[in-house]
């Protein structure tokens, strides 16, 4: 079995590692930490010719922080914000089936075996990723800036750690920059999970992935595979209600509430049946939770939690 180096990342205590042979430019940052895939979704047809069928690939079930996690049972990475691409051994397809135009030197060297990864250009960076993989005819000086970030054999039967020694080796003999493997890294303790996620956070990730222990590629959810965002909280005050529709007609839809920056936004999941009828009163202050924030510096993915006032 192959000799496989190991990255260090002193922040994080008591973690080892199954790494690339060799560390590519911007594989990993200068606090030593390496990138995960983020499974993403919603590319045009605008991609081309469709496939018979998607392609099979193991998805993700989300971690609830209120749920018991064995940390020593996972590996973990980044969770990358780039297009999920699967390489069939003949062409790259996006998770829906459609075919993606890549210039022919990028994949003109890619091994037979089916492949299962994301087209990553950097943090922050999934509208330029994004944008180039869905033209018609490829740029090819924006295909430069793209790497295939892989972290998966389909098909290779194998439990993980061996799938993961042979992508290591896969990989290697190449000889292609922009072919690179994800390291994973081996959780052993609830600390050093949130330990890696704190690092990852704090140079602008979203989260991570984690696989477990000695599974094997399974299409379809599963806990073998799960994504990991952190719940941040902060306070905004309620500006007004706005009336619901559907299943919520008669009740309150959503909540227009503002930052202490100034800033407006709705908060419109997260209410119990009962709040949405009594909903917290204009000018009362609610606390509400997010994963980050976007480009344009508003709380992603906000809901509500709680009525401040009642605490």
């Amino acid at each position: 079995m192959k000799t496989h180096h190991l990255l260090l990342i002193p922040v994080i205590p008591a973690i080892t590692f199954i790494s690339v042979p060799a560390l590519m430019a911007g594989q990993v940052s200068a606090e030593g930490v390496q990138s995960l895939a983020l499974n993403k979704s919603g590319i045009s047809p605008s991609l081309v010719t469709s496939t018979s069928s998607p392609p099979r690939l193991l998805l993700a079930n989300r971690y609830l922080p209120d749920t018991a996690l064995a940390a020593d049972n996972y590996w973990a990475s980044e969770k990358l914000d780039g297009v999920r691409a699967y390489w069939d051994g003949q062409r790259l397809l996006t998770r829906s089936g459609m075919t993606i135009k890549a210039p022919v030197w990028f994949t003109a060297s890619f091994p037979e075996q089916p492949l299962d990864g994301e087209l990553w250009i950097g943090r922050g960076q999934f509208d330029l990723v994004s944008g180039i993989v869905r033209r018609q005819s490829p740029d090819d000086s924006a295909w430069r800036q793209v790497r295939y970030k892989v972290f998966d054999l389909p098909a290779d039967p194998q439990r993980f750690e061996a799938r993961m020694h042979t992508l290591d080796e896969v990989v290697a003999n190449t000889g292609l920059a922009w072919l690179q493997a994800v390291a994973q890294i081996r959780m052993q303790s609830e600390g050093g999970l949130q330990g890696f996620l704190d690092a990852i956070i704090a140079i602008g990730g979203e989260g991570l992935m984690l696989r477990r222990i000695g599974s094997y590629y399974q299409p379809g959810r599963s806990d073998d595979l799960l994504k990991v965002k952190p719940l941040q909280d902060d306070e905004a005050t309620v500006v007004a209600h706005l009336p619901g529709e559907g299943k919520f007609a008669g009740m309150l839809g959503s909540l227009l509430v503002r930052h202490a920056d100034g800033r407006e936004f709705k908060l419109g999941s997260g209410f119990t049946n009962a709040q949405r009828e009594t909903p917290p009163p204009v000018g009362s202050l609610v606390t509400f939770q997010y994963s980050g924030l976007t480009r344009t510096g508003l709380p992603r993915f906000a809901r509500f939690y709680r009525q401040r006032d009642e605490l």
